[in-house]
């Protein structure tokens, strides 16, 4: 045992925990810590310019690498109140990040000192545990508690709040003692193995439906196998997109009533069998539930027992991890196959299914100046390889990117699916890049959620962070623009005007390509469609020689429509559907003849 400062314990149990990158923003009730940190010299750390952003950045951080957990810090009183929406983010996808907060001194808890504040009680309820430390001696079981927890069951973060004393103070310690708790996960067994695998047998048009819980799981490779092994078709919900690549012959795209693809609902409504794996039932991918439950059965499979029977009654429900449960149903897949049980055979199913794929597509080969979003997408396809990870939030752009792009690898699509935080786009792609820097990073915003932590812009100039940032540029609050129709309205969602500095952005209001030089980033405004794909090349290059962001502004027309609607039968295509291969020249299946 050595006689050390709480704060000094704690780097050594980030470090022993395999949570060595922070992202943050000192002030004066966290600066032991950071002491420690500067002292201590194993954990690395970004200097956010928004402390919301800095919880983002964790976020995209853990998401783009198996094991990871960002970690995030602030100062007392607003440093915890501006992570709040980080934290929201992170449960609501099931994610795991570590937030660590300074607090007054405990002496003056209750005595409204200068940004003291009860965070915990905020935070509580976006969290799996949120706790403010009050004896020093409990600071290495808190933290040893905190990864327990975080990696447990449906993934998620903590909280923990340290007063200013409780760090400064002496606690006996020996890291070499220190061991991270056991981690239980539950397991499907090999009689639900058995009841599943025998309802797929009984069916003539059996589905995988991959959730975000498999990838979360790292299992990706199991559901593709198991889908082999099987012969039969694997849909995805935006959270599992990735899961098995885009132009697997057995994947039959994503299911939903914004983010989806018209032959993934068609081919999900011929189903008499949907096995969902690691999945929520979330209602951007349901839709009216009626539809999307009449004339087929479910086995609903999630490592969160509460989750079973939360949206609707599932014909079979399993409480497992999704890897774990793959690996059951491995076992009694090849099992059947041995014994010749699988008498069904799901060619023609498979056939079908492939034959909407080739034929159901969106039109996305547009001229139009300014240019359709469509093509934006388009030439995404044709610019990026298929080992870029893409990063987006909310609104008209992430829906129509998850109708129109292709994603080929699990954690190659990172998007906020449930809450949706505008704005977390630009830190979430800074933490996925520090993740891992090998692998290209494409970040996708509408202009409203580009504005909102636009600052993190400088922080990838200032730490050499290069990645490229599609900005689609319509100037308007699309999404809610959109909604606004239920209302016969147009109010307060416009971003245009008359910019008297920069002419040359003809009423789009903000220069933001200016905006991204001044801060030391790279960009590129693009207005015609022939100059898309030259124009995203380029900013690879730029990205890779001058080692920060680089803005690729699409200048859209300011209002399309984007498909969508309230039941998976019944979405509203306001654009025309494609026609011919022409149409849609990176289609990944050719046009159906």
């Amino acid at each position: 045992m050595a006689r050390m400062r709480a704060v000094d314990a704690i780097v050594q149990i980030l470090e022993k925990e395999g949570s060595t990158q922070a992202f943050g923003v000192p002030g004066a009730a966290i600066n032991p810590l950071y002491s420690a940190m500067k002292n201590y010299g194993k954990i690395r750390h970004v200097l956010a310019r928004h402390v919301e952003a800095a919880s983002h950045m964790a976020d995209g951080y853990t998401r783009a690498k198996a094991g990871n957990i960002g970690v995030c810090i602030g100062t007392s009183g607003p440093g915890g109140t501006d992570m709040v929406t980080g934290m929201y983010a992170a449960i609501a996808d099931s994610l795991p990040i570590l937030c660590i907060t300074g607090q007054v001194p405990v002496p003056v808890l209750d005595k409204e000192d200068f940004q003291g504040f009860d965070t915990p009680s905020v935070s509580r309820p976006v969290t799996k545990m949120s706790v403010t430390i009050l004896e020093a001696a409990q600071v290495p079981g808190t933290f040893q508690k905190a990864f327990q927890v975080m990696r447990s069951g449906r993934p998620g973060p903590a909280h923990i709040d340290l007063p200013f004393d409780v760090q400064v103070a002496e606690i006996d310690f020996d890291i070499d003692s220190y061991e991270p708790l056991p981690v239980a996960k539950p397991a499907m067994n090999a009689h639900q193995a058995q009841t599943v695998m025998d309802m797929i047998a009984a069916a003539q048009r059996p589905l995988l439906l991959a959730g975000g819980g498999v990838i979360s799981a790292d299992a990706s490779g199991k559901l593709v196998e198991l889908a082999e092994t099987l012969g039969v078709p694997v849909v995805s919900t935006l959270m599992g997109w990735g899961a098995i690549p885009d132009d697997h012959r057995l994947s039959q795209g994503m299911v939903g009533i914004q983010t989806s693809q018209p032959y993934a609902n068609a081919t999900f409504l011929q189903s008499d069998l949907v096995i969902g794996i690691g999945n929520r039932w979330a209602n951007r991918h349901t839709g009216a539930l009626d539809v999307y439950r009449e004339g087929r059965k479910f086995v609903h499979i999630d490592i969160e027992p509460t989750q079973i029977g939360k949206i609707f009654e599932p014909d079979y429900g399993v409480v497992s991890d999704a890897s774990l449960a793959l690996d059951a149903l491995l076992v009694a897949a090849k099992s059947y196959k041995a014994e010749s049980k699988l008498l069904q055979d799901w060619d023609l199913w498979i056939k079908e299914s492939t034959a909407r794929k080739g034929s159901m597509q969106r039109k996305t080969n547009f001229d139009n100046v300014p240019l359709k979003p469509q093509r934006v997408y388009q030439a995404m396809n044709e610019a990026f390889d298929r080992n870029t990870r893409y990063v987006t939030t909310i609104g008209l752009s992430q829906i129509q990117a998850s109708q129109m792009l292709h994603v080929f690898k699990p954690r190659h699509w990172i998007n906020a699916g449930q809450a949706g935080p505008l704005g977390w786009t630009m830190p979430a792609a800074i933490g996925a890049v520090v993740a891992d820097p090998d692998t290209p990073v494409v970040a996708l915003s509408g202009d409203y959620d580009f504005q909102f932590h636009i600052e993190t812009l400088a922080v990838g100039a200032h730490f050499n962070l290069p990645y490229v940032h599609v900005l689609v540029n319509n100037a308007y609050l699309g999404l809610i623009r959109q909604s606004q129709r239920a209302f016969d309205m147009d109010y307060h969602v416009q971003l245009s005007y008359d910019n008297i500095n920069v002419p040359e952005t003809e009423g789009y209001g903000m220069d933001h390509v200016g905006v991204a030089e001044a801060m030391g980033c790279k960009a590129i405004r693009v207005r015609k469609p022939e100059d898309l794909v030259p124009s995203m090349r380029k900013a690879q290059e730029m990205a890779a020689e001058f080692k920060v962001p680089v803005v690729v502004e699409c200048i859209l027309e300011r209002v399309t429509n984007v498909s969508m609607g309230a039941a998976l039968d019944n979405l509203t295509e306001f654009e025309e559907m494609a026609s011919s291969a022409q149409d849609v020249p990176t289609a990944i299946i050719p046009m159906a003849k």
